[in-house]
């Protein structure tokens, strides 16, 4: 696995780094191999995650047949800042009203 370091910026790189390793679940196999894991332990978590994806197939399914209602989403004020606004940073100011 390799990320390009650009402008010297390396944070920005680390990040990537981070996001690929993520999504290739290499921070999963690592804290799974952290220990011994015994084959009745492993028996037991593959099936409860085999049932976990069977109950969100089954969720998805029922919501597209139109069994039961999408889960609704937040409104975009209550999750936060949209993407590249920077949390901590300063606080948008309302328009000053004109007299």
């Amino acid at each position: 696995m390799q990320v390009f370091v650009r402008d010297n910026n390396v944070d920005q790189a680390l990040r990537a780094l981070k996001k690929k390793m993520q999504r290739e679940g290499i921070f999963r196999e690592m804290k799974a191999r952290k220990a011994y894991e015994k084959p009745s332990e492993r028996k037991t978590r593959e099936k409860a995650e085999a049932v976990r994806r069977s109950r969100k197939a089954a969720r998805k399914q029922a919501i597209r047949e139109g069994l039961i209602a999408a889960p609704k989403r937040p409104a975009r004020d209550a999750r936060g800042p949209a993407r590249g606004g920077r949390p901590g940073g300063p606080a948008p100011t309302a328009p000053a009203a004109a007299e």
